[in-house]
């Protein structure tokens, strides 16, 4: 090739290097579905194991087989496979996640009692942690960097870092803090100074600290000079931003709705959580969804030594089924939409949680092995099965179907492999141009 013509790609390479630094991809680690918050005065080092014995107390209640379980939430077919897992589920590790909430979820007290609470909270995690009590992945929710609040959040992570250091020696794994209602870039560079600060100070290494930030605000999703902040929130947090998750009913609040219409699938929800995708798709942050707000609880208790009449007990039977299937409805709109972690406000909530992420994935199983197959075994021309018909970007969300339905627990790796056509190191390797090189197809 002429000189002049490689001194000009070369010329690319700046900027190649730059969106490719950008734009890592999704990494390895599990993310988890859900999240559960609960007020920071509340939590215990055993709170994830009581929270999964409400989730199957309920389940146990309402949906003590598959046809009830169907009854409620409408699986058809698939569901006693969906109960099954469900059912497993609970009694293995009903929390993925959860965060210690100093924000809505505990309100506005006097300093002293707050300090209190969050002391007594990350003693609560640092028990937790050395008795192996604790969810997977867990964090702490402090108050936005507003001007009136700044000082107090920043008081509370202080606090609650020093103490569970002090008292465990290190952070739990998967450890993350959330920094909601942000409204303006330059909070979210400083939250990431503050985090630089507050390893140094307690002996931390660089970029253990990392944060998840909260859209709720409609300045951050489209601002006054018609730009979107979103994409500058990834550079501003100088590497220490591991996900964005979507605050639903304080968005649609500022937004002027009435409360009578606030739900998770109103227009003006898709039309954040499209932005929040296009800002961050491929820079390897995470998205989660927010939570619905009825919960399954029954309309109906037991007083004294009183029983509860057959009437009673239907009323609550279909209460909870309808919150349910309110919950599951909104799983399933999340799951469509590429959301594959969502709040969950009550332990009831895991059951239909984690039943419609698994129909979500076994109800597509067949049609996806299927169109994989097909496609890997046919790479080099377009494929049609079905009524279907699959190009190279299709393969690689094909490939992404069967990593998050391993994620989700709906299907085991081994399973994923068997069903997919793929190996082990393919599967892992996430990449499906990297396996059509593998295999000599490109």
């Amino acid at each position: 090739m002429p000189p002049a013509l490689l001194a000009l790609l070369d010329s690319l390479r700046p900027a190649n290097l730059a969106h490719m630094a950008l734009h890592p991809g999704d990494a390895p680690r599990r993310q988890p579905v859900h999240v559960v918050y609960g007020g920071g005065h509340l939590f215990r080092a055993d709170t994830a194991a009581k929270l999964g014995e409400v989730a199957r107390r309920a389940m146990a209640t309402y949906a003590p087989d598959a046809p009830a379980l169907d009854a409620a939430l409408g699986l058809g077919l698939i569901a006693p496979a969906v109960h099954e897992r469900v059912t497993d589920k609970l009694a293995r590790e009903p929390v993925e996640d959860f965060r210690i909430d100093f924000e809505d979820g505990y309100g506005t007290r006097p300093d002293a009692d707050e300090d209190r609470d969050v002391a007594a909270a990350a003693h609560e995690v640092a028990s937790g942690h050395k008795a192996d009590t604790l969810p997977e992945c867990i964090g702490i929710r402090v108050k936005p960097l507003t001007e009136e609040l700044r000082a107090r959040s920043t008081r509370t992570l202080r606090l609650f870092l020093a103490t569970l250091l002090e008292e465990a020696g290190e952070l739990p794994p998967g450890f993350v803090v959330t920094l909601p209602k942000i409204t303006v870039v330059e909070q979210v560079s400083v939250f990431a100074a503050l985090l630089a600060a507050l390893e140094r100070e307690l002996g931390l290494d660089d970029g253990t600290l990392r944060f998840e930030v909260m859209v709720e605000t409609p300045q951050i999703v489209l601002g006054a000079n018609g730009m979107s902040a979103l994409p500058r929130l990834i550079p501003a947090a100088a590497g220490r931003l591991q996900a964005a998750h979507f605050g639903t009913y304080d968005y649609i609040a500022s937004l002027g709705i009435t409360a009578a219409e606030q739900r998770m699938r109103h227009p003006v929800c898709d039309f954040a959580k499209h932005m929040m995708q296009v800002a961050f798709a491929g820079t390897g942050v995470w998205l989660s969804d927010g939570s619905t707000a009825i919960l399954p609880v029954p309309v109906h208790t037991a007083s004294g030594r009183g029983e509860l009449s057959t009437t009673q007990h239907a009323e609550n039977r279909a209460g909870v089924h309808a919150a349910w299937r309110l919950h599951a409805d909104d799983v399933r709109h999340s799951l469509a939409g590429g959301y594959y972690q969502g709040w969950d406000l009550h332990p009831a909530q895991l059951v239909s949680r984690y039943a419609a992420l698994y129909e979500f994935f076994l109800s597509g199983l067949d049609a996806a092995s299927d169109r994989l197959q097909n496609f890997v075994a046919k790479a080099a021309q377009a494929t049609l099965v079905g009524d279907v018909f699959d190009d190279a970007a299709t393969g690689q969300g094909l490939l992404n179907y069967f990593l998050r339905a391993v994620q989700s627990g709906a299907i085991t790796e081994a399973q994923a492999v068997e069903r997919s056509g793929l190996t082990v190191d393919e599967l892992r390797g996430r990449s499906f141009v990297a396996i059509l090189k593998a295999r000599g197809r490109v």
